[in-house]
């Protein structure tokens, strides 16, 4: 065999390495936000807060929660406490199904840094025969959003770097969505540590609820033209 030869199936095996070290961090990746909507189905907050990088953050609801303080805050002390009376596992009585679908992930050029889109579709709800039912939330209920995370490969092992989820709608299931009432203004007024369960950073986005359609801005061209998509004047919110 020539040296030319030898050189050109090199290249290939390299391009073909490249190739398949991608497909498999884009499988990881998909796996890692999987995991996460199973461990929040059954309030193991513990677990949801190991799958983030250690400078890793969560901006829910107009708040950044930062570092691992800030995510065992919201996960372990606000939302256990809210769902699983301080419980870290499941209670009785108690659905909230976080189904992670749609998933569009690109790994980075570096090949250690990766950007996500998932639509997040969750049912949750408490049975009657529940004996602790929380007041602050309907008795059973749907929800919608989508996020836009990114990821990065930390000694080898893809982690959360920063998951970034916009909730667009929650509806009570006897009702529908046709009939629910948006979500008015800040769910967040106050910073850690005026307020103890609060975000680390409050920012200026307001979350916007149906019957408003915001369109989250994609992390990826358009997959024909090549081109990103620019955000116009008609967004999808309540016109005046």
């Amino acid at each position: 065999m020539s040296e030319e030869a030898i050189r050109l199936l090199t290249e290939q095996v390299a391009a073909l390495t490249r190739r398949v070290t991608a497909q498999e961090d884009v499988q990881a990746v998909r796996a890692l936000q999987f995991k996460y909507g199973y461990y929040m189905d059954k309030g193991l907050y513990d677990e949801v807060v190991d799958l983030f990088a250690e400078d890793g953050e969560l901006h829910f609801m107009g708040g950044i929660f930062r570092g691992r303080a800030g995510l065992k805050r919201l996960y372990c002390d606000r939302l256990r406490n809210s769902f699983t009376h301080g419980n870290n596992g499941p209670v009785y009585g108690l659905l909230a199904d976080h189904m992670q679908l749609q998933d569009i992930v690109d790994i980075g050029r570096d090949g250690v840094t990766a950007k996500g889109r998932f639509r997040a579709f969750l049912i949750a709800g408490s049975h009657v025969t529940k004996e602790a039912i929380s007041d602050r939330l309907p008795l059973q209920w749907w929800e919608a959003g989508v996020y836009e995370n990114d990821y990065v490969k930390e000694g080898g092992v893809w982690r959360i770097k920063t998951l970034d989820y916009h909730m667009f709608w929650q509806a009570d299931y006897e009702t529908g969505w046709a009939h629910s009432r948006p979500y008015e203004g800040h769910f967040f007024d106050k910073t850690y540590p005026e307020d103890p369960g609060g975000p680390d950073e409050l920012t200026d986005r307001v979350p916007s609820f149906w019957p408003e359609t915001p369109i989250v801005d994609f992390h990826y061209n358009h997959p024909v033209t090549g081109h990103p998509w620019i955000r116009g004047r008609n967004d999808g919110r309540k016109p005046g």
